[in-house]
């Protein structure tokens, strides 16, 4: 009799279950560990190109149009490279590039007017509390369909509609993090406001409206969509292999933010986005073994 023979069911479950661990992290840390340039680059290169739009379009060089479309695009690229550094993907506490981590999570969203420590702070608990619809911050963008979770969006930037993300600072009041966190919640949203209402006592209120606020909202709806809604739809499920999926947009992964992988973030977060999808590849095979949402067929 094999050693495997002389197994019952469940001693073979997990082994399959320890195989199938090893292999997975074999394959992950290939993937994880360098520094992740091209989300450095894609942060300031981005950024630049959005401080650069105000000059071009005060001083006509550029319409105001054209304008509003780059800084819209702006506002929607600038959450991704900010997501690495509050899973410290950059550079760990304590290390010597640890700075560099910090700046990138704090300047790549100014465009959004997400402060870095909020962002930190609650997504954290969105990884470790994935669909619950208690304990995840980002619960509230569960919709049926895509266009239901669009209007649902714009209803929840409306002044007086519950804001998930305060309620997490709220509940855990005690926190110095959460404490540290609205404080600079507040700074940066006062901040915003008076550079706009400045912007629009000087005489430029249409630079202000479509440089900054309109996109910041577009951005907003965009975000939500792609990196919240469409990669854990219909947000039922809570396993660690089965709270997100993978799937294939129509117009393909570039617009999609590369969230068609976004299983592979939720399993390994030190992994950078631009590494998501070979590693999805090669993973594939695990995956269809643990049976996660593999709906990109």
């Amino acid at each position: 009799m094999s050693g495997a023979e002389a197994l019952g069911p469940t001693e073979l479950d997990k082994e399959e279950e320890r195989r199938l661990y090893r292999e997975e992290m074999a394959i992950a840390r290939k993937y994880i560990g360098p520094f992740p340039v091209v989300m450095a680059l894609w942060c300031f290169s981005n950024l630049l190109c959005w401080f650069a739009l105000w000059p071009l379009v005060i001083f006509d060089v550029i319409p105001l149009w054209a304008g509003f479309l780059i800084a819209t695009a702006n506002v929607a690229l600038c959450y991704l490279p900010s997501h690495e550094a509050q899973h410290s993907n950059y550079a760990n506490p304590g290390t010597p590039l640890r700075w560099l981590n910090e700046l990138i999570g704090y300047v790549s969203t100014i465009p959004l007017v997400l402060p870095f420590k909020i962002a930190r702070y609650t997504h954290m608990r969105h990884h470790k509390h994935t669909n619950d619809p208690k304990l995840d911050p980002d619960y509230e963008v569960i919709a049926p369909t895509w266009q239901q979770a669009v209007f649902k969006t714009i209803r929840r930037m409306q002044p007086g509609f519950p804001n998930s993300y305060g309620q997490v600072l709220t509940d855990n009041a005690d926190d110095p993090a959460a404490k540290r966190a609205g404080l600079e919640g507040m700074v940066q949203s006062l901040t915003y406001w008076g550079i706009l209402c400045t912007l629009a006592w000087s005489g430029y209120a249409l630079e202000a409206a479509f440089l900054w606020w309109m996109p910041r909202l577009l951005g907003n709806i965009y975000i939500s969509l792609f990196l919240s809604w469409w990669p854990h739809h219909p947000m039922k499920e809570m396993g660690r292999y089965r709270n997100t999926r993978s799937f294939s947009h129509k117009f393909g992964n570039l617009v999609a933010f590369g969230m068609e992988d976004h299983i592979i973030h939720h399993l390994h977060p030190g992994m950078p986005l631009n590494r998501n999808k070979a590693a999805f590849r090669e993973l594939r095979p695990i995956l269809e073994a643990r049976r996660c949402r593999l709906e990109d067929h």
